[in-house]
């Protein structure tokens, strides 16, 4: 079905592998492009209770973007380029299935937006992060100088952005760019732990606290409206109901995907 990625759902859990380790999983566009058809197709898969997007081989989650394929791009077409990748970006940053990246080993470049994409990171310990763009002549193109700033702050996203350095993973726990660091053998693992008890709580419920989160930072849109909206509308979901219900009788909810 794809040429580059593969797809595997054990549990419940839809894991994506960028199967490009021979060029250290470089996206391509045609990469971005089957990435972006499997976390969309997953929103409508009542199996997948959550999604793990990874890379092949124990050195690379995606490092960078594949630059013998734009290097002889012009405006237009690299205007295509910026504007298709936010739209991947975008895809993974509004799914209402839980992303987690697991990121075993080099993000830059596009390989760190498109962890940041995700909803949370989990990374091995010989993982490193950065956006290197400016050693090419360019600035991120698929959202790194948003993303970035909002989950290191703005101080800490300049300097990296401006120095191209990279980071280890303990580092960037310690800025909040990593959820949690792990031994490589340990990556999968801990993100299936998290997905798994993401999975027992309330599907209408993780979507709205999504769409409130992106929504926050969102042109034109007001975080504090979206949750007034998504706090009044779960009152008349079947969700609300087995929730409240299992709590006052004190069991465990049962909700339905």
């Amino acid at each position: 079905m794809y040429n580059n990625i593969l797809t595997s759902n054990e549990n419940g859990i839809l894991t994506i592998t960028i199967n490009r380790e021979s060029k250290l999983n470089a996206l391509n566009i045609e990469t971005l492009q089957e990435i972006k058809q499997a976390v969309t197709a997953a929103q409508t898969d009542a199996s997948v209770t959550g999604i793990i997007l990874t890379g092949a081989g124990p050195k690379a989650f995606a490092a960078g973007a594949d630059i013998s394929e734009f290097v002889n791009f012009d405006v237009k077409q690299s205007t295509k380029m910026s504007a298709d990748g936010h739209e991947v970006m975008n895809t993974i940053e509004r799914s209402a299935k839980v992303v987690i990246a697991a990121v075993n080993g080099f993000a830059l470049g596009g390989g760190c937006e498109l962890a940041m994409a995700c909803h949370l990171r989990v990374a091995s310990d010989n993982a490193k992060f950065g956006q290197p763009e400016v050693n090419l002549g360019v600035p991120p193109g698929y959202g790194g100088t948003q993303r970035l700033i909002q989950l290191v702050g703005k101080s800490k996203a300049v300097e990296l952005l401006l120095t191209a350095d990279a980071i280890g993973a303990n580092e960037a726990m310690e800025y909040g760019l990593v959820n949690y660091v792990t031994p490589l053998d340990d990556l999968l693992p801990r993100c299936c732990e998290i997905l798994n008890k993401t999975a027992t709580k309330s599907p209408m419920a993780i979507k709205a606290v999504i769409n409130c989160i992106n929504d926050y930072y969102q042109d034109g849109k007001d975080g504090f409206k979206t949750e007034i909206k998504e706090f009044a509308e779960s009152f008349g979901t079947a969700d609300f109901k087995e929730g409240t219900d299992a709590f006052l009788n004190k069991r465990k909810a049962a909700f339905q995907r």
